[in-house]
């Protein structure tokens, strides 16, 4: 989607991280310039117009730029950060920030807007139930998809995880290339091959 040089309004929301209707408006009310698609309704919104609206309004452009997806990874235990920066480092296609404590990922949240945070359910501070509600609470971090990780094993909790906002939850220990493919299919984007 990165070498693009005209984005549909869909594409654009995905970029900027807001709703298709949020660009929409702005197209619409002059802030973001594109123009319409001869005899249709269809928007289109050049890349370098798209830039220049993502700078003005303080979104990081850094996803307009590289092409990767951003990655938070918040864990107490930082051997197993290191090894899930390693695996999704090799993949290639990832802009990686690490977290240890449930206060650095809020900040980590809002200052990077991830594409995904992976969240270690039982952090020092505060626990990934309360991370998900504070994610969730903030409507301009609707896109951002949350995979908790944990060693605990009731049910309930998980279910608790999702009402909170959780998009999916994976057992430790688990393999990391496991974390990857479910990170990916989350994202939907394809599986890379590792090399």
């Amino acid at each position: 989607m990165t070498n693009k040089t005209v984005f549909t309004t869909g594409e654009a929301a995905k970029i900027c991280k807001v709703s298709q209707q949020t660009i929409i408006r702005c197209f619409d009310n002059g802030s973001l310039k594109g123009f319409r698609v001869p005899g249709s309704k269809f928007r289109r919104i050049p890349r370098e117009q798209l830039y220049l609206f993502m700078r003005d309004n303080g979104i990081p452009t850094d996803a307009l730029e590289s092409g990767k997806k951003k990655l938070l990874i918040v864990d107490d235990d930082q051997d197993l950060v290191e090894l899930i920066s390693d695996g999704f480092e090799r993949d290639g296609r990832f802009d990686i920030r690490t977290a240890n404590n449930g206060f650095d990922a809020g900040m980590g949240v809002k200052e990077f807007r991830p594409d995904l945070v992976i969240l270690d359910v039982m952090l020092p501070d505060i626990n990934g139930k309360e991370v998900c509600q504070r994610v969730r609470s903030d409507p301009s971090l609707d896109m951002v998809k949350i995979l908790c990780i944990s060693g605990m094993v009731e049910h309930n909790k998980v279910d608790g995880l999702k009402a909170a906002g959780a998009n999916d939850f994976m057992q430790k220990p688990f393999a990391v290339e496991e974390l990857i493919n479910r990170s990916c299919e989350l994202l939907e984007i394809e599986r890379g091959v590792v090399g």
